[in-house]
This record gives C-alpha cells, structure tokens and sequence, in this order.
C-alpha cells in the first residue's frame, strides 16, 4: 500500500505539472485522434526520439549566433569538463557534508520531486507580489528554519494560515538555489551566456554597435535552454514566471528587474565557490543577463519557427534540414530560384548531418496518428486568410508533395485555385466578364 507521504507528493506532482506549464507534453493520441494539441509537440518528440539529431540541430543554430572556439564549443556539448572562474582564497563549500537522506531538498541535486517541493513557496510568493522588498528584505531565521524542516521531510504545508511571512518563502526559495550542487543554468552554459550578452546590432558600415540586438539574444537564449537538462530547464521556467510577475508590480514592492538579477545571479549562474572578486568585470555583465531573462521570461520557453517547421517536417516524412538558413535555402528565394550551400560547423556530428541538407531522406517513422496530424495542418493552413504566411506554407506542401495530405488523390494540389477563390480574384473575374460582355455587345449592335 502506498504511504501517507507518497500520497502527499503525487498529489503535489500532479498540481505541479498541472499549473506550470511545463515543456513537457504526456499526453498521447487516442486512435486516429490528431495531435495538434500543442505547436512544440513534434519539437519535444524530436528531443525525446532523436536526441542526437535533436541536440546536432540546435548547436548548429547556436553556433551561428555567437562565436564558441573549440574548448569553449567542447564545455557547451559536455565533451570536456567546463573552465569557469574560481575562488583565488580559502572558500570551501560544505554542501557535500550534508546529509542525502530519502527526502532531503535543499543541498541535493535537482530532482520533479524537489521541484514539486519548492513550488509551494512559489505558489505562495505569487500571490504575495505586493511585499515592498520582496527578495531583498530577509526573513526570520527561526521560521525560516522551521519551514525548511517542514520541506526537507516532503511535507505539504498550507501558507497561507499566517504562521509565516512572504520573506521567509523567499530568504528561503533563495536559499535552496543557492544550495543546488551546480548552478541553475550549470556550469557548462556559463561562457555562452557571457556570449550571448555581448550580442549587439550593426551599423551601416557593418561595424559593431553598443546597442544590444534583443532579437538575436532572445533566439540564442531559446536555443540554450533547448539544451538544459529537463528539471533545470522546469525550475527555471517557474522562477522566471515569478520575477517577471514581481517585477511588474514594481510600483508596490519597488524590485525591478535588475534589482532581482543583483539577488538571484549569484545563486543560478555564479559558478559554485567564487566570490564577487573572483568574476571581476563579469558580475555586471552577468546581471544584465539574469535581468534580460526576467523581462523576455514569456518569450524564451518557445522553439524558434525553423525548429518548429523542422520537427514537423522531419516527421511528416520531409528533407533533412538543419538550421534557420537551410530551411531558406531549400524553401527558395524570394523570387522562386534555389541556392545550395553546406554550413560550416565545429562539430562532426553537425558537419555529416549538413552533408545532407536538402537531400531527399524519408522519415523511418511514419505512424498514422502523424499523418492524422498533418492532414490537420495541412486543413489548417488552407483555411487561414490570404497572407504571405499562409503562401509561404502553402509553398513547402508544393514543394514537397509527399507531405501533401491530398498527393493520394487524383486530384493534384494547384496553387491557381486557391489564388483563384480569392476575393480579390472573383472581383477582378466580375470586372473583366462584365467588361468583354459590354464590349460584344457593342461589337454586335455595330454589325447590325
């Protein structure tokens, strides 16, 4: 039989995942039910099917975006131990003496039923937001350590009867990021977050400007955390959720974003054991990236659209492509001519995989509840309004006609019906008929 404290925790797992929004989808087809529930599903079942390619695809994008010599590319992809700045003096941490009981939270790695734990504290702190000082102001040792204990033995615990304060959750929240064997973001994307800060527009001349391009920093911040282990990258969502809401009501608890960043940087992405000294010129640069996060928080948790489209492609039995770039490529040019090209890449695994580009490989997995799918989709974009968006999907269906749900028909897929059903189409239709009707009956009245 189950025990009173697994009850606990599967209750507080499923309003977990039931109010986060996590990336994650469980949920599955039932027979020919399509699955469009959700616009990254093919993107999560590339990551979980094809991990490999998964991983060869969203490198190759990073590394179009910033600059990772070869040690540094190595960090990123784990095939050598990451180099991040260290204590120069005496600093020892003493988080590996603690004890790893069943059921200890703070000090042991991140686990969904630690995570499931914390988010009490979140859950509470978010309907809290109007605590002046919120994050900044700390809280009482003594409850503070009570409700540790509570968290520490898996416990579910009602916040809201008064026996404690919201800075006591959030001394507390910091404290157990703060603990976390490795940093939120982990060592291994350190220098690319460093990278990523310095990403900044260009001129006419083509020179480098102080002014940062947002865009660019927010596609490379998706991609990373792409690569985040799965429970990083849940917390972080959660965590961000919750600054970006504090830092909207700023006007209450005065902590704007970068006075958040300044509370939390340390504890997510400092690496473990240095002190301010040790990162020099960095700190503030690590601030500004931690306060960047919190402000474009509802815009990085999404796949990019070449992501998107890729994973659905692959799937729907498409050519092989690899980045933002390829997909122009092999979609065409805006005035209909094809180039081809074959993109550097630092790794070899990317390097075979952009030998590829725009070659005709099948996908082995066609299942039915994937072409229920895409018959979906396919309806979908036919239904949408006249637009250039719709045109350019309309244009990789043509281009690719085993995607085309109706290349079993005989009736083949052609674009001049669709143009032809058009408003604009039938009003022009009216105007010329009305038009060669007047001009034969001019023509007939002459004759007699």
């Amino acid at each position: 039989m189950a025990t009173k404290s697994d009850l606990q925790n599967s209750r507080k797992l499923d309003r977990w995942e039931s109010k986060c929004n996590v990336f994650f989808s469980h949920e599955k087809s039932n027979g020919s039910q399509p699955v469009v529930f959700n616009p990254d599903f093919y993107v999560e079942r590339l990551r979980h099917e094809r991990p490999q390619t998964f991983t060869d695809l969203v490198l190759s994008n990073i590394t179009r975006l910033i600059d990772l010599p070869g040690d540094e590319f190595a960090q990123l992809t784990g095939e050598s131990d990451p180099r991040v700045p260290s204590s120069s003096g005496f600093l020892r941490s003493f988080n590996f003496l603690k004890r790893k009981e069943k059921g200890v939270i703070f000090g042991a790695p991140l686990t969904e039923e630690g995570i499931a734990q914390i988010y009490q504290l979140i859950e509470y702190l978010s309907k809290n937001l109007h605590v002046e000082g919120l994050f900044r102001v700390p809280g009482h040792s003594l409850r503070q350590a009570a409700l540790r204990e509570i968290l520490n033995a898996g416990a579910e615990i009602d916040l809201e009867t008064g026996d404690f304060h919201p800075n006591d959750a959030a001394s507390l929240l910091k404290m157990y990021l703060g603990e976390l064997p490795e940093p939120l973001l982990t060592h291994r994307h350190y220098l690319a977050h460093l990278k990523i800060g310095e990403l900044t527009l260009f001129d006419e001349k083509g020179d480098k400007t102080n002014n940062p391009d947002k865009e660019r920093q927010i596609e490379a911040f998706q991609l990373l955390f792409m690569l985040l282990p799965s429970a990083n990258r849940s917390l972080l969502k959660l965590l961000l959720d919750l600054l970006y809401h504090t830092a909207r009501n700023q006007h209450m608890n005065k902590m704007s974003a970068i006075n958040l960043a300044k509370m939390f940087a340390p504890h997510i992405i400092w690496p473990k054991n240095v002190m301010a000294s040790d990162l020099q010129e960095n700190i503030e640069k690590l601030n500004n990236g931690v306060a960047f996060l919190i402000r474009h928080s509802q815009k990085l948790f999404k796949a990019p659209v070449y992501i998107k489209e890729y994973a659905h492609l692959v799937y729907g039995g498409s050519k092989t492509l690899q980045s933002n770039d390829d997909l122009r490529l092999c979609s065409g040019t805006k005035d209909g001519s094809k180039a081809v090209t074959t993109a550097a890449s630092p790794s070899p695994s990317i390097r075979t995989m952009a030998g590829e580009i725009c070659s005709g490989v099948k996908s082995s997995e066609t299942q039915s509840y994937t072409e229920s799918a895409l018959r979906e989709l396919y309806q979908q974009v036919s239904n949408m309004p006249e637009s250039a968006k719709k045109k350019k999907l309309i244009r990789q269906f043509e281009k690719q006609p085993e995607l085309t749900p109706l290349a079993d028909s005989q009736t083949p897929f052609i674009r001049r019906h669709l143009r032809s059903r058009s408003l604009g189409g039938i009003i022009k239709r009216k105007a010329l008929g009305s038009q060669t009707l007047a001009e034969k009956e001019n023509t007939q009245s002459e004759a007699d």
